[in-house]
């Protein structure tokens, strides 16, 4: 199995085992969405298209569609709406141009009603026309009008004055006659290409075919990001984060699941591990209170990445496991042999183990349990004990609180002679008649909380 199965099986893990909770943060990250649409108005955008005619260079349409959005343009755009308490910073902030293909400017305008927003756009590119003909020399000062069509008029004088000198220079055909007609002709062919230059070159004649295509197109619907976009952003975002979290979790949880890491923080060896049947609420913690409900309605009181149990072979099998744990006990310890089966507080799988162990002890192994709270484990005193035996279930503790366990037994007087590991199994569909029931308590477990030393 590569990673990346191992991934897609740990996110199929949390979504079944942490749906509730998903799904109640789902709903909370589209109340939270909802709220921001409340707190941000919906806006609306229309646009406006502005025609550039003759040739264009790339820069020059970017310089354009900074024009467009100049702060000159936009503060002529609020002077001429006048909307109340809108200035033209705030405009600029609502204004937006791009170029198009085609020699086109696209000038968006967003407003809070979409009769606003058809306004704005328009007024933004009429300002733009008049302002770039302005820059251009095609503004209405009358000194910069009538420049160019005084030249004109110069032009022709000077023509009139060339035809005058030519007709009266002498007709004849002597040598400087001829030069001064050829001269004369030549000045004027002369300012003839410089006038034709001067039409072309001139920055008016291109700008003053700029024109708005039409008017904005007043809009139907809301500019993004809409109420519903806002909604299903906020749950999809709740959503992964939890995802995440619970991925990070695991990634940086600490607690013991193999056998070694657990040895190593009782500091003592693993005798075996034995199988106990799943069964509906076995990792659950017993607890009561509002808190305690909400938790288990959410599914939070159970722990989502503990693998899936595997299929469990017959009772008389995992009978076996549990007399050869007895049998080892037995060998191990003088006489008389009595031990003392620490389990942590809450651990059921664990309690529902050291419970068989007590069913399958004979006569010669005598075996009492605790359960010792894993915050303040407390263990009894040491009495005809020869030890203690740990029972839990792996990935439920810290190493921390462990050790904990490990010093209250020492405290009490208890050696740690061993531990027994649990985990759950799934039972066969089929069962054999004449088993006794899973869930069965066995009458010899003794249960109650521990009393005496302190840690």
């Amino acid at each position: 199995m590569n990673d990346d199965t191992i991934r897609l099986a740990t996110i199929g893990r949390i979504l079944r085992r942490r749906r509730r909770l998903l799904a109640v943060l789902a709903v909370v990250g589209a109340l939270v969405g909802y709220g921001a649409s409340v707190v941000f108005p919906p806006r609306y955008a229309a646009s406006a298209s502005v025609l550039l005619p003759g040739q264009w260079e790339e820069r020059e349409l970017l310089t354009q569609v900074d024009i467009a959005t100049s702060s000159t343009v936009v503060d002529r755009v609020a002077a001429a709406l006048d909307w109340s308490g809108v200035s033209g910073t705030e405009l600029r902030d609502r204004v937006s141009a791009k170029a198009a293909d085609g020699n086109i400017i696209k000038i968006s305008g967003t407003a809070d009603t979409p009769e606003r927003a058809q306004q704005l756009s328009d007024q933004v590119a009429k300002e733009f026309v008049g302002f770039a003909a302005r820059i251009a020399g095609g503004s209405t000062d009358s000194e910069a009008a009538t420049a160019p069509e005084a030249l004109r008029q110069k032009v022709e004088e000077t023509n009139r004055r060339i035809t005058d000198l030519a007709r009266a220079s002498d007709p004849g055909q002597s040598v400087e006659s001829v030069q001064a007609r050829t001269t004369l002709e030549k000045l004027r062919t002369s300012l003839e290409e410089a006038m034709k230059k001067l039409d072309e070159a001139d920055p008016a004649t291109n700008q003053a075919g700029m024109v708005v295509m039409g008017p904005a197109v007043r809009p139907t619907g809301e500019a993004p990001p809409t109420r519903m976009q806002l909604i299903v952003a906020g749950a999809l975002l709740f959503f992964l984060v939890a995802v995440i979290g619970h991925l990070a979790a695991a990634r940086m949880s600490r607690r013991p699941r193999t056998e070694p890491e657990i040895a190593a923080a009782l500091g003592s060896a693993v005798l075996a591990t034995v199988d106990v049947l799943g069964e509906r609420g076995a990792h659950r913690r017993e607890g009561g209170g509002p808190r305690a409900r909400i938790r288990r309605f959410l599914g939070v009181d159970t722990r989502w990445d503990i693998p899936t149990p595997l299929r469990s072979g017959d009772e008389a099998g995992r009978r076996i496991r549990y007399r050869r744990v007895c049998a080892r006990l037995r060998n191990q310890l003088p006489a008389p042999r009595r031990l003392l089966v620490v389990v942590p507080d809450g651990d059921e799988i664990a309690r529902r183990a050291a419970e068989q162990l007590v069913a399958e002890a004979e006569s010669d192994l005598l075996l009492r349990v605790v359960e010792v709270s894993v915050d303040r484990p407390t263990v009894p005193d040491r009495g005809t004990e020869s030890g203690a035996l740990v029972v839990l279930s792996p990935g439920n503790w810290t190493a921390e609180e462990l050790a904990g366990i490990a010093e209250a037994c020492a405290d009490g007087g208890h050696e740690v002679v061993g531990i027994v590991v649990a985990g759950t199994v799934l039972a066969r569909p089929t069962r054999s008649a004449g088993h006794p029931p899973d869930d069965a308590t066995p009458a010899l477990a003794v249960r109650g909380h521990a009393t005496g030393g302190s840690v």
